[in-house]
């Protein structure tokens, strides 16, 4: 069995572990738009301790291959099939969850946020989530995938430099969720809230986890399989 290292990356953790993404989330270690550095950098820089995080995640991976839980080996799925699994998935649930979250979001604000001033903050920065996750999921599925797609075999600079335009955009919708989690104090609700804004924070912290995982997938699978 695979023991996990300091000089294995979150990126590839996450691969072969993918939920690994817990213990990260809990220290707060990106494994998504800057998920390739090695963990001993990551630790040593946000002075984390690197012994207890390799035993968590060490032992959730043990315990989570003993139950036959492994993901498929995203390395040896073929790009086509790679590419569906994103749209049906990660870009199904994006076009779902965008539309139905934004009355929420909004409808907290204009309840609460004459006193729980940060959700002004919430409100704008979800909805430019929103306009930014809705184009760039558009112009993957109209314009990159099928460029991918019809050049697998045969790199072309044009299909490198779309590849980069759609990491900056991974990166500015990372950040807008860092932004997220940070004005919210990590979702903490205040006392006495509501039901509405309990689902909303509850539908936030869903929509993060999953934009984080598709990214990775992206990033980390997809993109290098066509780099590489």
């Amino acid at each position: 069995m695979y023991t996990i290292t300091n000089n294995d990356t979150p990126a590839n953790i996450i691969k072969m572990y993918p939920k690994a993404s817990d213990i990260f989330k809990k220290y707060k270690i990106d494994f998504c738009c800057g998920g390739d550095k090695p963990l001993k950098e990551v630790v040593e820089k946000r002075k984390l301790q690197e012994d207890d995080i390799l035993m968590q995640l060490n032992e959730g991976y043990d315990q989570w291959v003993l139950r036959g839980e492994q993901q498929p080996n995203w390395e040896e799925i073929s790009v086509k099939d790679l590419i569906d699994y994103i749209t049906d998935v990660h870009h199904s649930y994006l076009k779902e969850e965008l539309p139905a979250l934004s009355p929420l979001v909004t409808k907290v604000y204009r309840v609460h946020g004459n006193h729980h001033t940060h959700l002004k903050e919430v409100y704008r920065l979800y909805h430019e989530l929103q306009m930014e996750l809705e184009e760039h999921t558009l112009k993957e599925e109209n314009e990159v995938f099928p460029l991918i797609l019809e050049h697998e075999k045969q790199q072309l600079p044009e299909q490198l430099e779309k590849i980069k335009e759609l990491e900056d955009e991974h990166d500015k919708a990372g950040q807008l969720l860092k932004q997220l989690r940070e004005v919210t104090n990590d979702y903490t609700l205040p006392d006495g809230a509501c039901n509405t804004y309990r689902i909303t924070y509850e539908r936030l912290r869903e929509l993060e986890e999953d934009t984080f995982t598709h990214i990775h997938l992206e990033n980390h699978v997809l993109f290098k399989k066509i780099i590489d």
